[in-house]
């Protein structure tokens, strides 16, 4: 019963809260703005409507349409560079977690000198950002209500974090419209992320009482509505779970943290560009079988949130067992890809040995899993979800 509670900024959420982007930007003071997003969002033509109400506000807007599913240090040094020369006085993050990402790290840079390369690590922001208003188009990184920006650096193929509480966005206008395009596969991709995190959440060595409280609210609503918002993606009961899904999910990581299948994940984005919510929704339940002797009671309690059948005359441990099982019943069904091998990317045994030394030096997550992990272990894990 020793813990410290953070919260993001302002949170509105509601269909059609992503039109109050322009009165938000000036009730933060800021009259030049970039907006930072990817080139669906351009092309579905959400970008332009988030430009045009900045404008229609009074805002000077500038667009940056070209962040990549898995954002580099290049790109964000690019896009702070971009709003230095516009003097822009608030960053805007449109799109799924790497634009939001990409947003708050340039928001930051704005303020602080130097690549974002120099602020990997924990703590290492000097300056306070501008202000930074994040809009989620899809439901699963928590990226709104989170303290990092997660970047992979080209030079060396690494992936790593810029955690630092100077990062907290300051507005999230969560808007479940916005999620009503996205294809299955993506519903379904960034869906696990949000239950990754909410479960990694609920099982991390620093849990408490509050992030529990918002880690089991996400990973209720995952089993619930994950396949409706996948399979009928115009429902907007479903989406808008959905949504709280993923915004109860990043507020349980962000206190509590996440373990060992983000550090597992983190090579595949960095080394083979497989997208983290794939990563993620692909290695858990690999992750839970191995953790689920280590934490029984949780994770027994986490497949019966997700909605796992009658367990009744079973023991702790074949109830934590389950949930592995579960989670990779929900893969499968949700027609993600579930073995290393499906995602053909050019990933082999010889590979694992790097794979795992990788993952080892991503100290947080790997610190926070409920089971002690070696890079032995790591290796077996690849190997298992190989075939």
């Amino acid at each position: 019963m020793d813990f410290s509670m953070f919260m993001a900024g302002k949170i509105h959420f509601g269909p059609g809260v992503s039109s109050r982007v322009g009165e938000t930007a000036l009730s933060l003071g800021a009259k030049r703005a970039v907006v930072v997003t990817d080139e669906t969002m351009e092309k579905l033509g959400v970008a332009g409507m988030i430009m045009e109400t900045l404008q229609e506000a009074g805002v000077d807007a500038c667009l940056f349409s070209g962040v990549e599913p898995e954002p580099s240090v290049e790109t964000t040094d690019a896009v702070a560079e971009l709003a230095r020369g516009h003097d822009c006085q608030v960053a805007i993050g449109l799109g799924g977690g790497s634009s939001m990402d990409v947003a708050k790290a340039v928001g930051m840079l704005i303020n602080n000198e130097g690549s974002a390369a120099n602020y990997q690590g924990l703590g290492l922001v000097k300056n306070q950002g501008v202000p930074t208003i994040m809009i989620p188009t899809t439901a699963g990184t928590g990226s709104e209500v989170t303290f990092t920006s997660v970047l992979i650096r080209k030079s060396d193929g690494v992936k790593g974090g810029i955690n630092d509480d100077k990062l907290y966005p300051d507005v999230s206008l969560l808007d479940p419209e916005l999620t009503l395009s996205l294809p299955p596969f993506v519903t379904a991709a960034t869906g696990m992320d949000a239950m990754t995190h909410a479960l990694e959440a609920f099982t991390s060595r620093q849990a408490s009482p509050f992030s529990d409280m918002f880690a089991r609210e996400s990973l209720k609503r995952v089993g619930r509505w994950l396949k409706p918002a996948t399979f009928n993606g115009k429902n907007i009961e479903a989406r808008s779970e959905m949504m709280l899904a993923a915004l109860y999910g990043g507020v349980a990581l962000a206190n509590a943290g996440v373990g060992a299948c983000h550090a597992l994940a983190y090579p595949l984005g960095g080394m083979f560009g497989v997208g983290h919510g794939v990563a993620n929704a692909l290695l858990i339940p690999y992750v839970v079988s191995f953790n689920s002797m280590a934490l029984p009671e949780r994770y027994a309690e986490a497949a019966s949130l997700l909605g796992a059948g009658d367990m009744e005359g079973m023991s702790i441990f074949d109830k934590a067992e389950a949930c592995a099982d579960l989670l990779e019943e929900m893969v499968d069904d949700l027609e993600l890809p579930s073995t290393l091998d499906e995602l053909e990317v050019g990933i082999t045994d010889d590979h694992f040995e790097e794979m795992a030394e990788k993952a080892m030096k991503v100290s947080r997550p790997m610190e926070n899993n409920p089971r002690v992990m070696t890079e032995e272990d790591c290796e077996a894990i690849y190997m298992e979800a190989m075939y």
